[in-house]
């Protein structure tokens, strides 16, 4: 490796300070830097910082097109409102003020059942039912689905901390038409998953929480109901965005980086030799080196793989066994006065029993504020995943067609769109089959003094839990650069 190398241009720091590079610069790798800037900035620790990202932009999937009037979200369109560190950041680097909530009037979501949507009934939480008579009423569920829904109340409870699929964990719980009609789509379908392989404990865990604790969901949700504070009553939201999109939060904390940013530019290999003054060396495609005290991996974990391979083989091995799927997202633009307001909610979701081109569609404009004019309606459609791969081959006209296919059937839309967009995400969604959370522990334990990874494919793939990671991993590196400097001093 050496030879192969020798003609690389080191790129200097100063020998006093610690260097830590971020490499990536998604939304887990800029929340990383922004830590580590912030920390230097403080005064609280010296050190010299550099962001890596290969394409020609940072952000990675928070992507926010802004077409004329009509906001258009690439990738997430908002974040968990429970999980505070995206509302925190955001408040950080002053955009406060640009924080919303979901439209409160209409939180109905929908779900297809027969080729007919049907509402989710008043009082469920998630996939459980807390209120008797709108469930009672509901034709979501058939009769002998709600009786056996109702058994959870005297289902015995599991009690150990061992791992199992969503799938095992609802047949066991409320049965299988709950599975296929409201797990699945709903609980499987934010992590565009297979419900048979997807790990409850990694997706889930408070599913779990409630049954040890209460003996049952119902019960642990009416518990969560009655102690819940009135901030985050049934009129609440739990769906948080940026008025501008939520690329305005990516356009926003790039201003605050203090590193220096290298975009357009990728890392080939990353070596490692711990009697090194900085053990870390980082080759770029460009025949540059970097020389770093502490190195944070913010990339997917196949891109980690790759970056590792030489250095920790078996590092690089259980990185690769992380699962990834693709998806695409398809936002088509129609005037108002040609379709009207098809559901009177946020969207719907799909059960995979249905054999519908697309997996779920959100009523963009409808669930926030600003994101189209009145007379226009903007919806989102959402494609591939484990559950129809195959679409990413297909061109864009071709998936424009069999969405709209699918939105006549279903919505009864005959008009054709005035604005279509299409963002793709090859091997986008990292899979938390069972087990993932032993893999990802033993992984961690895998990694040297100094290598520290974040993002989706580890513990959490939703903006909150990403910037929690990155911020997490440069505190880590930071205290590792301060105990550096107190072994040199």
């Amino acid at each position: 490796m050496t030879a192969m190398y020798a003609t690389s241009t080191a790129m200097p720091f100063s020998h006093d300070q610690p260097h830590i590079v971020v490499v990536g610069g998604g939304i887990s790798g800029m929340s990383a830097a922004y830590e580590l800037g912030r920390a230097v900035r403080d005064g609280a620790a010296p050190v010299a910082v550099t962001l890596i990202e290969r394409e020609a932009r940072l952000g990675g999937k928070v992507v926010t097109e802004r077409n004329g009037p009509f906001i258009i979200e690439g990738g997430p369109d908002s974040f968990m409102a429970q999980k505070p560190w995206a509302a925190e950041l955001a408040r950080e680097i002053g955009l406060g003020d640009e924080l919303m909530v979901a439209s409160p009037m209409r939180r109905t979501t929908w779900v297809l059942i027969r080729g007919r949507p049907q509402p989710l009934p008043e009082g469920m939480l998630l996939i459980v039912p807390t209120r008797i008579a709108p469930f009672a009423f509901s034709p979501l569920i058939s009769l002998p689905g709600k009786l056996r829904m109702a058994l959870d109340l005297f289902v015995p409870a599991r009690r150990d901390d061992g791992d199992e699929t969503l799938a095992d964990f609802i047949r066991r719980r409320l049965g299988h038409e709950a599975l296929d009609r409201l797990a699945e789509p709903i609980l499987s379908g934010i992590h565009s998953a297979e419900c048979e392989r997807q790990s409850i404990m990694a997706t889930f865990p408070r599913f779990r929480e409630l049954e040890k604790r209460h003996g049952s969901l119902i019960r642990g949700m009416l518990a969560a109901r009655r102690t819940a504070p009135p901030s985050s009553a049934a009129h609440q939201s739990p769906f948080m965005t940026l008025r501008g999109g939520m690329g305005a939060l990516i356009d926003r904390l790039e201003q605050h980086l203090t590193a220096r940013i290298l975009t357009g530019r990728q890392v080939t290999t990353l070596m490692h030799d711990p009697t090194a003054a900085r053990p870390y060396r980082l080759y770029l495609d460009d025949g540059a080196l970097l020389e770093a005290d502490a190195v944070i991996l913010a990339t997917p974990a196949y891109v980690a793989a790759n970056l590792v391979n030489d250095a920790f083989p078996d590092l690089a091995g259980a990185l690769r066994a992380i699962r990834y799927v693709s998806t695409a997202t398809i936002s088509m633009v129609y005037r108002r006065s040609e379709v009207g307001t098809p559901l009177d909610g946020y969207g719907l979701v799909i059960p995979r029993s249905e054999q519908t081109w697309i997996n779920a569609c959100t009523l963009s404009s409808v669930k926030f504020r600003h994101r189209a004019p009145d007379d226009y309606l903007l919806l989102r459609c959402f494609a591939g995943g484990s559950r129809r791969p195959e679409l990413l081959a297909r061109d864009d006209d071709d998936l424009v067609r069999l969405a709209q296919s699918d939105l006549r059937a279903i919505l009864g839309i005959t008009a054709a769109p005035v604005l279509t967009r299409i963002y793709r995400w090859h091997n986008g969604n990292p899979q938390y089959d069972v087990g993932h959370l032993d893999r990802i522990a033993a992984l961690e334990a895998r990694c040297p003094d100094g290598l520290l990874l974040a993002g989706a494919a580890y513990r959490g793939v939703g903006v909150p839990d990403c910037i929690k990671q990155g911020r997490d991993a440069a505190r880590r590196a930071l205290a590792l650069a301060a105990s550096v400097r107190l072994a040199k001093s």
